[in-house]
């Protein structure tokens, strides 16, 4: 078969999603889980950030990836049905003006797409050359011909025609969130499929109550529709920018009970088993918080064995992993002092082996409570 990138079948698309269930029930069978929850992506136009290659051939460019595995010679990309309408929209739009502009032409390598559900959209636009005067009035132009924003870079530059971000926004629980998403932090890529997963995490924590810990917070994503559940939220994350989005997605939808604290999950536990103090913490109580509820959406490694040990200490675990792998690794830990009380697949990424998977663990009751810092 012909590599096609972004190509779609969606008459395959549950003959492909209950293989991954199946796939799922097997390899967690072992933890007395409850049923598994599977949650579907639409088959098309799923995907709101995406980048391309630019391959130039007889003075035009063209869209462009490479086939997996294979990195000699990019595939050109006539369609990518798997993106946004927006996204799919913009893309011949832009490549059309591109190839009439020699100023937007010449020596551009990469485009990187960022879309949300509500229509807004960054373009950016990288270059193996300096942007020029010339450049910047021709971006300009493409930015109101296409009602995009857009941003070039080049090697030590940078160039933002009008912002950096785009407002997405997710319904969950009845109520609009709106969120800031950097065009460098990370989103997730599937827009409806987030708002499931931030819908399901809402609803399968409503009766935990106290006080939450979230670490790895990105830019608030999670954070936001969980505080409504809890009296007061701490959420931690490591990455300048997406702090930065965090703060202002809080102070953007109102949310007066969360603080955000820019720690790694090492750290942060450090200071919670009072190993460490932290100046970023000075203005942080720690004795003041009751957490009932700790949330992680942790890198592929999963948890480190440190904050693994710390986890196991709270009642209730509200795990969201990018990687089956490691969430049962670490489950087979957390499991001597919880149990699985739900359990979810969200197909983040359809086409692909990938599986987002959601646990919920509660304290066993046969396991006697240990009192954490701040308890």
């Amino acid at each position: 078969m012909q590599f096609e990138p972004g190509a779609a079948d969606p008459s395959a698309y549950q003959v492909l999603l209950t293989e991954k269930i199946k796939t799922t029930e097997r390899e967690f069978a072992c933890f007395d889980a409850p049923p598994l929850e599977a949650f579907a992506s639409p088959p098309l136009h799923f995907r709101m950030r995406a980048e391309f290659k630019v391959w130039h051939e007889n003075g035009s460019a063209h869209y462009a990836m490479y086939q997996p595995g294979v990195y000699k010679k990019p595939v050109k990309v006539s369609r990518f049905a798997i993106g946004s309408r927006t996204m799919c929209d913009l893309m011949p739009a832009l490549m059309a003006q591109v190839n009439l502009c020699e100023a937007l032409r010449r020596k551009l390598f990469q485009v990187e797409f960022l879309t949300t559900t509500t229509g807004d959209s960054i373009i950016t636009l990288i270059y193996h050359r300096v942007l020029d005067p010339a450049w910047k009035a021709a971006a300009e132009a493409l930015a109101k011909n296409l009602g995009s924003h857009i941003i070039g870079r080049s090697r030590g530059q940078k160039v933002v025609l009008s912002r950096n971000f785009v407002i997405e926004e997710f319904e969950v629980g009845g109520r609009i969130f709106r969120y800031q998403q950097v065009e460098t932090g990370f989103t997730q890529p599937n827009a409806s499929v987030c708002q499931t997963m931030l819908n399901w995490c809402q609803q399968v924590s409503a009766t935990c109550g106290g006080d939450l810990l979230e670490l790895y917070c990105g830019n608030g994503n999670f954070t936001l529709p969980l505080a409504v559940n809890f009296e007061k939220v701490l959420a931690t994350e490591v990455a300048k920018t997406s702090v930065k989005s965090a703060r202002d997605n809080v102070e953007l939808n109102r949310c007066e009970n969360i603080v955000v604290v820019r720690m790694s999950s090492e750290e942060f536990t450090q200071a919670m088993r009072g190993q460490r103090a932290f100046q970023r913490l000075r203005d942080v109580d720690l004795t003041t918080y009751r957490f009932s509820t700790l949330f992680v959406d942790p890198p592929r490694a999963g948890l480190d064995p440190a904050t693994l040990r710390m986890a196991s200490q709270f009642e209730n675990i509200l795990y969201i992993s990018c990687n089956p792998a490691t969430l049962a690794s670490n489950i087979e830990t957390l499991i001597r002092t919880h149990e699985i009380t739900s359990f979810a697949l969200f197909d983040q990424f359809p086409y692909t082996d990938h599986r987002e998977c959601g646990v919920l663990l509660r304290r066993n009751q046969a396991t006697r409570p240990v009192v954490l810092p701040g308890r």
